[in-house]
């Protein structure tokens, strides 16, 4: 994930004794120079941070106060973000003889005054609280936090929380850096932040804090949070144990019979994402994902109405709470081919530029992902991507290694079994290709099967009660089976008397099954044309293969009714049912509803 906002701590991270060290200075400059924004957050008072640091416009923003006021240095705009405390507080202070300093919100004492304040805030009955900050205390409205105070200096810049960098030393850090997709501990500071911080900046002084800095701008990509932070939930193990998964800057790949659920999972993944708050984007092909537009910030586009332009969609997603759902499925087969294959490198060029999306989900990749040069449509380094398909073998190569989750729902084919074995090879301890075949191929509703597939994490399958989902699943009715093939891949019969009947889709060829003569069909059945065209076109070999066996039983003579045994095939394993007009249909399937952290 892109770092776009380096939020710092003032005293004890980058100054010591008020002081701004000039090599963190210099970082600062470079960081900004490379398009990432700095805003320093810190528990001095305005005026006493531009007396110690001079010209404030080296930053991008200031958070003062410990969160309470926020200022832009360059424009001299300055806001208040919450009320100060009430004039009968301050006179109660000075009657008591309790020694403060006032900012425009904060009151500032020694912590060896922490009970004479606290017995004040009682007394009146006031909203405030405590802060301790080493050696001082600070007194606060309630709920105000230098988290607080950075939400809202990204916000007004039109950055995320999840493509910022925290790097604090003390108490009142401890928010900033939660709230942070990933939060820093400088080596001298408080224990208690060093132990939940994500990363650790390793050295002595603010000299070192500057040395980190630069080697993050350079990456410009965000480091792993600590395990245990960042994580949705997958479901849970037979045990009960849940499985908790980190999203963040890996890739993603879900697959599993057609029907089986692969689109329902990333629906789950997504919505959870979506309401943490991380910006989605997903290429829908066939209008799985709509529900979706019940969750906050969500956008559904296309449909009815023509799919964005790269552009457009761009600017749908320039607000870092804003997520898109673009549904494709009222566009030819080919124009959706065309739409992913201009749209997924605009994608990738504006996470390059803006951080956003943090995700992008697409479905039926195999469509689109297969060739060559499927590689270059995604930024595989900067990674984020759920890929879904039903075969998942048939994607280049080169993404599936940049993998790190295989996610499968029921697999049936044990080709494709095999194949995804072998590509996965020596990831599994030693499982063999009949043991994944077993384990895919008796999963049910609700039921997945888990692969880390990264050195770092692999290890065996996984299974996997599915956690339940918020949104509906929204079930295509023609999926797999109204995806027309290009005209030059269609199947011909070439009948008696020179008739001539193309199929492009698999419905297209189960309603020949069902009306045509058998003589149309006999001398493709000679030749096994159907499970060839089957399993080259589509790719589904485990149907292919049940077609070859009715095809071989009808040369021996041992399948009169090879129309109707062919047609059922098709019907049983896409679940078509025909309804009183005659017309082909798909029988809805019932959907999943349902502590392992990867």
């Amino acid at each position: 994930m892109r770092l776009t906002a380096l939020a710092l701590d003032y005293d004890g991270t980058i100054a010591v004794d008020g002081v701004l060290g000039p090599e963190v200075r210099a970082a600062i400059a470079e960081t900004r120079a490379a398009g990432i924004k700095v805003i320093l957050v810190t528990g001095r008072l305005l005026g006493d941070l531009r007396r110690l640091a001079g010209d404030l416009r080296f930053v991008d923003a200031v958070v003062a106060e410990n969160g309470a006021v926020l200022a832009f240095p360059e424009t001299g705009v300055t806001r208040l973000l919450a009320e100060p405390p009430p004039a009968h507080f301050h006179k109660e202070l000075d009657r008591r003889g309790i020694t403060y300093l006032a900012g425009e919100c904060v009151v500032e004492g020694s912590a060896d005054a922490a009970s004479a304040l606290l017995r004040v805030i009682q007394q009146l009955e006031l909203p405030l609280v405590i802060l301790f900050n080493r050696g001082r205390v600070m007194v606060l409205p309630q709920a105000v936090s230098k988290a607080t105070g950075l939400h809202e200096a990204l916000y007004s810049q039109r950055l995320s929380l999840h493509n910022a960098l925290a790097i604090g030393d003390a108490e009142n850090d401890h928010e900033m850096l939660k709230a942070s997709e990933v939060g820093a501990a400088v080596a001298w500071g408080s224990p208690w932040l060093k132990a939940v911080a994500d990363v650790i900046v390793e050295g002595t002084g603010p000299s070192d804090v500057a040395a980190f800095i630069r080697h993050s701008t350079r990456s410009a990509r965000l480091p792993y949070p600590r395990p245990g932070r960042r994580q949705i939930l997958l479901g849970s193990t037979p045990d009960g144990s849940p499985v908790h998964l980190g999203l963040r800057g890996r890739n993603f790949l879900i697959g599993g019979d057609p029907r089986s659920g692969k689109s329902w999972i990333g629906g789950l993944l997504a919505e959870q994402l979506i309401q943490a708050r991380y910006s989605v984007c997903v290429l829908d092909p066939e209008g799985d994902y709509r529900s979706l537009e019940v969750l906050p910030g969500v956008l559904i586009l296309g449909g009815e109405n023509p799919p964005p332009k790269p552009h457009e969609l761009a600017a749908a997603l320039r607000y870092p709470d804003v997520s898109v759902v673009v549904d494709l499925s009222r566009i030819p087969h080919a124009e959706k081919f065309d739409y992913m294959r201009a749209t997924l490198p605009s994608l990738a060029s504006l996470r390059r530029q803006s951080g956003l999306p943090h995700r992008i989900v697409v479905d039926e990749a195999h469509y689109f992902l297969h060739g060559s040069d499927a590689a270059g449509l995604l930024d595989l380094d900067f990674a984020g991507y759920t890929l879904i398909s039903y075969r998942l073998s048939g994607l280049d190569h080169s993404i599936l290694r940049a993998s790190d989750f295989v996610i499968l729902t029921r697999e049936s084919d044990p080709q494709e079994v095999d194949q995804l074995h072998a590509l996965f090879d020596g990831l599994a301890r030693g499982a063999d290709a009949a043991t994944w075949r077993a384990l895919l191929a008796n999963l049910g509703p609700g039921d997945a099967a888990l692969l880390p597939v990264t050195e770092a994490m692999a290890g065996e399958l996984i299974r996997i009660r599915l956690a339940p989902r918020r949104t509906p699943h929204v079930r295509h009715r023609t999926k797999y089976l109204d995806v027309p093939v290009p005209e030059e891949k269609a199947f011909v019969f070439e009948g008696p008397e020179g008739v001539r009947v193309r199929a492009h889709t698999l419905k297209e060829l189960e309603t020949v099954f069902t009306a045509a003569p058998a003589t149309l069909l006999e001398g493709h059945l000679a030749r096994s044309d159907f499970s060839r065209w089957i399993s080259d076109v589509f790719g589904d070999r485990f149907l292919a293969s049940q077609v070859a066996h009715v095809e071989e039983r009808w040369r021996l003579g041992e399948m009169p009714g090879v129309n109707d045994a062919l047609a059922s095939l098709i019907r049983e394993r896409y679940e078509i049912v025909r309804n009183g007009s005659g017309e082909a249909a798909v029988e809805p399937r019932n959907t999943p509803s349902g502590n392992t952290a990867l």
